[in-house]
């Protein structure tokens, strides 16, 4: 007569989109433990709930560290985290424990791709300035220079860090007439040609673009990337996105960039922290996009990046192939 299946606990650390949540509830091998709440679980419940885990489903939001691995104890298998990004997770730590990481690469690319074209053209055509005037009252007589922003016909695109994302936001953005597409980061693409991507070091790409995006990951080499001495180089006329990570930029000197007129307009989907406290000087500038962080925020992208967690988990509970396993 064969054993029962040995039942394995889960922590899950938020609600997620149901489609992840129909594939571990009918997994018979999971007792799901959920922090049901959209609210990000506060610290002791996280060290609480993730004691005698097996499994522990996390988002960016989640600090998973040496204390958190030690909570959990020697029968953590996997981390499944409903991100592309991992730097909210201790690594070493991680890899020294023999755990296992799944994570949401390649499902999002199109969502944040669209998101990030979707701001750098209400920030360089002052879209948000334009319904607060249509609601204020501001909408008077048509001038001529009145709410001008900047075009991509004919601009000169840079674009830090060519990876999927960065190539997507590439491809969305070409049609729009773009004259030039340069990138940046550690090598040159081979897939660039796609968008005939000139391959240039930072200082040409960051002096002679009409639009800078920034789509790299966060890591220690491109950790403060965007500071005084960066945004001193950028054209006066320029547009600073970034949908990649908060701490990429400095965001001391991009207000000082912004308000000086030393760049004409920034718009950031990411910042440090997150949420960007109401008080924050970047949110009193009119020439200052800020987004809460909805790069991959359409319904199918979430279910789908839902989907992907449970089966990376399920992969790294089981011992089989995980869908997308970060390798160390």
């Amino acid at each position: 007569m064969q054993a029962a299946a040995k039942v394995m606990k889960v922590f899950v650390t938020r609600r997620i989109p149901p489609e992840g949540m129909k594939i571990l509830s009918a997994a018979g091998e999971c007792e799901v433990c959920l922090w049901d709440s959209d609210e990000p679980v506060p610290r002791e419940e996280l060290l609480k709930g993730v004691q005698r885990a097996h499994g522990l489903v996390c988002l960016l939001s989640d600090k998973i560290d040496a204390e958190v691995l030690d909570a959990a104890g020697p029968n953590l298998k996997v981390i499944s985290t409903m991100s592309v990004g991992f730097d909210h997770m201790a690594l070493d730590e991680i890899q020294k424990r023999g755990i296992r990481v799944g994570y949401t690469p390649d499902v999002l690319t199109d969502a944040t791709a669209e998101l990030t074209v979707a701001l750098l053209l209400a920030t360089a055509r002052r879209l948000p300035e334009g319904v607060e005037e249509v609601k204020n009252g501001g909408w008077s007589s048509w001038k001529p220079l009145w709410l001008c922003g900047y075009g991509l016909s004919g601009s000169t695109v840079g674009i830090i860090g060519l990876g999927r994302i960065g190539l997507a936001i590439a491809r969305r953005l070409m049609p729009f007439g773009v004259k030039r597409l340069l990138y940046t980061g550690r090598a040159a693409k081979a897939h660039a040609a796609e968008v005939n991507g000139e391959f240039v070091p930072l200082d040409t790409l960051v002096s002679e673009s009409d639009f800078i995006v920034v789509s790299c990951s966060l890591s220690p080499e491109t950790q403060g990337l965007c500071d005084k001495p960066f945004f001193s180089k950028m054209k006066s006329t320029a547009v600073f996105i970034n949908s990649s990570r908060g701490a990429v930029v400095n965001q001391d000197d991009l207000y000082e960039a912004l308000s000086s007129g030393q760049i004409a307009a920034a718009g950031l989907d990411v910042t440090t922290p997150e949420p960007l406290p109401t008080n924050h000087p970047l949110l009193t500038l009119k020439n200052c996009v800020v987004l809460p962080h909805i790069g991959s925020a359409t319904y199918s992208t979430r279910g789908v990046m839902s989907a992907l967690v449970a089966r990376n988990l399920l992969g790294g509970l089981r011992g089989t192939e995980m869908p997308s396993e970060l390798t160390f």
